[in-house]
């Protein structure tokens, strides 16, 4: 048995399926002064093919898939273009006389160095599309073949050290069940993919490329975080009860989806979905969710090679609202760091400490020609679509005087559009509570809020002083701890009592456990990820607000949280029987 970070929760046994593990390290050896110009020709002809590749594979998933999901190419057409990349790589064939496949090997290892540093789980996806790249180009040099999906049929357990991006967006177009990976996180591609699919998933198991071979029987225990290897007859038929529960559990569950959300004692609740895209939206909306809670718009600039113009967004945008007719549409801002390379945003000093530095809000006040420019395009968005509930959330708000200053920019890029007679609408302006000080002084920062929507992924870490993707400390950021319970009770009464919509839109809302207890503290809105949005509505269905206020006083008086979990195990169970098999905390 081998344990990992439990990221999709359920139960799958299957066959081993191991991609990346034909990257060996080259040989480095010194060539002579007659190899150079042909391995810099061997080089160009490697990253030409790949290039005509790339192009091939961003029109068929653009196609078969979706724009959103084939944009991540022209992302991988930029980095193979970047004049940084390519003169390091002829710099160190030429000056240095390494080969071709051993200078990639030189960048990638010169890249992950610097990228850990930033010590951010979005950093570490952009070093995943560098790696991609990287392994593309060396599959030629080597004149072995990339493969972007496996090329068997059947149910199959996809193993890797991570999935590629590339590997990540083509996953629709083959029957998996489900993903272990060696690295990776709650953020990853593989993470992302497989809980908006629902399959069972499973990072940060390391060494398994070592101890699974292709071919190979293997159980997903992504509710425990829990892998498997070849196990024997007894604990084989264990786990195939269990995937027949839990197969038995999420259908019954699909079929939940159009049902409204109302508790047993008939309180509505509103659940919504987080999204990246415009596909994330639609299938949000086919999951049953009553609008969109948190629509990453980062996504949008990530994958592109250079900021996408006001015109271009606002397409982008309208197609997510209309993704979701006549409903609550919230589009936060752009949420990145200074320390997350986006070459159009240009040099950016390096920081010590970036996941506490020039980061969101922060980045997006020194950025006024990027910030406004998103703006107008929700601005004109909202107008082009009159009978969406389309509002701005602005990320990582710490003080009065930035959503002060939020509030005057907003107002500054109306005026451009009402100078230039364009259609817009004026929206709700809410902050997105993710600093422990914005929650110290929310009574006051709210004053200029129009609704608040709590950051939970964030919120905990930056609480416990802990990053969540950091195997060492990730043991602390645990969203059942009595501190976190206490400062979201807190949060969620006052915002209750000033009468301001408050919504969470962290990991903790698709938790079961943890639904109860928000639910308990008041809360009535609720964004998780679309996959969990029928057994939320299951789940409202079997308790009553009455049952959700009793656990959370009990809760309050335990001291650990070991102890909170055990009670919310027990407490699940009785209320809601079976609903435990979807946790993963």
């Amino acid at each position: 048995m081998r344990k990992g970070i439990a990221v999709s929760p359920g139960i799958s046994v299957g066959t081993a399926y191991c991609i990346n593990e034909i990257f060996v390290k080259p040989e480095r050896k010194r060539l002579q002064d007659s190899e150079v110009s042909e391995e810099l020709a061997r080089y160009e002809a490697a990253r030409d093919k790949v290039s005509i590749e790339l192009h091939a594979l961003q029109t068929k998933v653009e196609q078969q898939v979706g724009k959103d999901e084939a944009a991540i190419f022209a992302t991988h057409q930029a980095i193979l273009r970047d004049a940084a990349f390519t003169n390091k790589i002829r710099k160190w064939i030429v000056d240095d006389r390494c080969s071709a496949p051993a200078a990639l090997q030189r960048l990638l290892e010169e890249y992950t160095v610097l990228f850990s540093k930033a010590n951010d789980s979005f950093l570490r996806e952009r070093l995943a599309d560098v790696r991609d790249v990287v392994v593309r180009i060396s599959s030629h040099l080597s004149d072995m073949l990339h493969s972007d999906m496996p090329p068997i049929e059947g149910s199959l357990i996809l193993v890797a050290d991570e999935l590629l991006p590339s590997q990540a967006v083509n996953l629709g177009n083959i029957d998996v069940s489900g993903i272990i990976t060696q690295r990776g996180s709650q953020t990853s591609h593989a993470a992302i993919i497989a809980r908006s699919r629902g399959v069972p998933a499973i990072s940060g198991v390391r060494g398994i490329l070592k101890q699974v071979r292709t071919g190979d029987t293997v159980v997903v225990d992504g509710t425990a975080g829990v892998v498997e290897i070849n196990p024997d007859a007894e604990v084989l038929s264990a786990y195939l009860k269990l995937q027949r529960e839990f197969t038995d559990l999420r259908g019954a569950l699909a079929e939940n989806r159009d049902q409204p959300a109302i508790t047993a004692d008939q309180v509505p609740l509103s659940i919504m979905a987080n999204i990246n895209s415009v596909r994330d939206a639609q299938t949000a909306s086919s999951m049953g969710a009553v609008g969109v809670g948190l629509y990453r718009t980062e996504y949008l600039y990530l994958t592109h090679a250079s900021v996408p113009d006001e015109d271009e967004q606002f397409q982008t945008y309208v197609e997510v609202i209309q993704a979701s007719p006549g409903q609550t549409v919230t589009i936060r801002t752009l949420d990145i760091g200074g320390d997350k390379t986006i070459p159009y945003l240009g040099h950016m000093q390096q920081e010590a400490n970036p996941f506490m530095g020039w980061r969101s809000i922060r980045l997006s006040f020194e950025h006024p020609e990027f910030f406004n420019t998103q703006i107008r395009a929700i601005l004109r968005a909202a107008g082009a679509c009159p009978d969406a509930d389309v509002k701005v959330m602005f990320p990582m708000i710490t003080t009065l005087e930035e959503m002060r200053r939020v509030r005057l920019m907003v107002r500054k890029a109306a005026a451009q559009l009402e100078k230039r007679g364009a259609t817009y609408r004026r929206v709700p302006l809410g902050m997105m509570l993710e600093v422990p000080a914005a929650a110290v002084c929310i009574d006051t920062i709210m004053s200029e809020a129009d609704f608040v929507s709590i950051g939970s992924n964030d919120l905990v870490q930056y609480l416990m002083a802990a990053d969540r993707d950091n195997p060492k400390v990730s043991h602390l950021c645990q969203p059942l701890s009595p501190a976190v319970i206490s400062v979201l009770a807190q949060i969620i009464a006052k915002c209750n009592r000033a009468k301001k919509p408050v919504t969470l839109c962290g990991e903790m809302a698709g938790q079961p456990r943890a639904f109860v207890l928000l639910l308990g503290m008041g809360l009535r809105y609720f964004s998780t990820s679309p996959a969990f949005i029928p057994v939320l509505k299951k789940l409202a269905s079997s308790i009553t607000v009455k049952d959700a206020e009793r656990v959370l006083r009990r809760v309050q008086e335990l001291k650990t949280t070991n102890q909170v979990k055990r009670y919310m195990k027990q407490q699940l169970q009785e209320l809601a029987p079976g609903f435990n098999v979807m946790e993963t905390v």
